[in-house]
């Protein structure tokens, strides 16, 4: 329990605006985006510098307080929710845009500034920042770091860890740790760099990042092709890729989720079908050009049922952002929304959507599944009630279910989502015991104490705490 003489030094470092304490202040930082769980943090911080966050962190220590960093809380896997209490730091106040270098083609940002928001600073600059996460119009960037989150565009231009250059980083000791650089070519020492991108919160707080940015692409064109059947929309994923044609985006939504998008934004899907794929591919106009011949033909190969081609980059802009809304259309349909972040190797796709179907069809559920299709990382979502604890139990052994044949496949656990207090248990079944053993000393070595982001991607050496997180997030499995 913070002690009021902590509460008080805190508001004398960061200011009595910059601190919480009242219950009702600090109710919805005990949640994020993931369903089924909270907690109440003791304390709240809004540092608006590095030393702010020093200053921070330095209380909690002296303390003994749980440490949990958080951006705009639309984390999916339960990543900064405050289990054990203590202090939650949001870094969303940390919002400055620091440089744009078009000589050196790097973006420097605090951690709060929030994804879109970057990408439309260097847009302005003729330059492009092409990581998009579904999030991306509230998302922050140290958000994106910690959970190396993907997006639309993850196909063709990679995720958040391909354009991270450099962190400003507070260790838990209280020293500064600055990694990377503008420099293209850098193998000095460990990269540290790389092993705190999508370490979650539990190995340190980034206070600030550089960024690589990138030409725009000079032409794109969009496809939206419909099909009567899901597995083959995967069969022309699979063929497009053996085709050697890498769109820069390549989605997927099956039935369920095209009529809860079109019931949210009313743009004229077709019901009926079975399932869409919006494919973009971009480029140099000639690439573009012989890139979308490549793909016309493959979608008539395999008997697409429709292809529409977008007519004006309105069209086009229109349907990416019916996509992204997504998960905010299955989320209306029932009080309660399941979605997990299921990824295969490409050629696996038709039979994992075939697995989907089997799955919810002996656990009687209602499911729809959307996601990057061009990745093999899809968000199979189950519409439920968490109140209907049978219901809840038959959700459960679907994804169960559903996993153990990702992970025979070749899958992974998590594409984009991270690990955090949803995953811990399918992680260890991923990377066995001596891969977990062998992340819990790379944890001691940064964290000794174990106060960064306790109780997340390991299981809890504390039973009490651990019976308690497993027991609130027992319906998000």
């Amino acid at each position: 329990m913070i002690s009021k003489t902590a509460i008080g030094h805190l508001v004398d470092k960061l200011s009595a605006a910059n601190v919480a304490s009242e219950k009702e202040d600090l109710l919805v930082l005990g949640y994020d985006s993931t369903p089924g769980v909270h907690h109440l943090p003791e304390v709240a911080v809004y540092p608006t510098t590095t030393a702010g966050v020093l200053d921070a962190m330095e209380i909690a220590q002296h303390e003994g307080l749980p440490i949990v960093p958080r951006g705009s809380g639309t984390g999916l896997s339960g990543g900064s929710v405050p289990v054990k209490g203590g202090m939650v730091l949001c870094l969303n106040r940390m919002n400055r845009i620091l440089e744009i270098d078009e000589e050196n083609l790097t973006a420097t940002a605090e951690a709060g500034v929030v994804t879109l928001d970057l990408f439309n600073a260097t847009a302005a600059k003729g330059l492009f920042y092409p990581p998009d996460p579904g999030s991306q119009k509230i998302s922050t960037l140290g958000g994106n770091v910690m959970e190396d989150a993907g997006g639309l565009r993850g196909l063709k231009y990679g995720v958040t860890r391909d354009y991270v250059m450099a962190l400003k980083c507070v260790l838990p000791d209280g020293s500064i740790l600055t990694t990377g650089g503008k420099s293209v070519k850098d193998v000095a020492g460990y990269a540290f760099k790389d092993l705190l991108v999508g370490s979650e919160g539990t190995l340190g707080i980034i206070t600030e990042v550089t960024v690589k940015l990138i030409p725009p692409p000079q032409d794109k064109r969009t496809f939206l092709a419909y099909f009567n059947d899901i597995r083959t929309a995967g069969e022309a994923v699979s063929k497009i890729i053996a085709a050697k044609i890498i769109p820069s985006t390549m989605e997927i939504m099956d039935k369920a989720t095209i009529n809860c998008v079109e019931d949210y934004v009313k743009i004229g899907l077709p019901r009926q079908m079975a399932a869409l794929l919006l494919i973009e591919v971009d480029g140099h106009p000639a690439m573009v050009e012989e890139e979308s011949q490549g793909v016309k033909k493959i979608l008539e190969q395999v008997k697409a049922a429709e292809v529409h081609v977008a007519k004006s980059v309105e069209e086009a802009n229109s349907l990416a952002a019916a996509r992204r809304t997504a998960l905010s259309a299955l989320a209306r349909v029932s009080p309660t929304t399941l979605l997990e972040d299921a990824t295969v190797p490409r050629s696996r796709l038709a039979e994992t959507f075939a697995e989907i179907e089997r799955l919810t069809a002996k656990y009687g559920l209602k499911v729809g599944t959307f996601g990057h299709a061009g990745d093999g990382n899809l968000h199979p979502t189950v519409l439920c009630d968490e109140r209907d604890s049978d219901e809840m139990h038959r959700a459960h052994a679907f994804y169960d279910d559903l996993y153990d044949q990702v992970l025979a496949w070749g899958g992974t656990v998590s594409g984009e989502h991270g690990i955090g207090l949803a995953k811990k248990e399918y992680l260890a079944r991923q990377i066995g015991p001596g891969g977990v053993k062998v992340m819990k000393r790379i944890k001691d070595a940064f964290d000794p104490k174990g106060l960064l982001n306790p109780g997340k991607i390991f299981a809890d050496d504390d039973p009490c705490t651990q019976a308690h997180v497993e027991e609130g997030f027992r319906v998000s499995h």
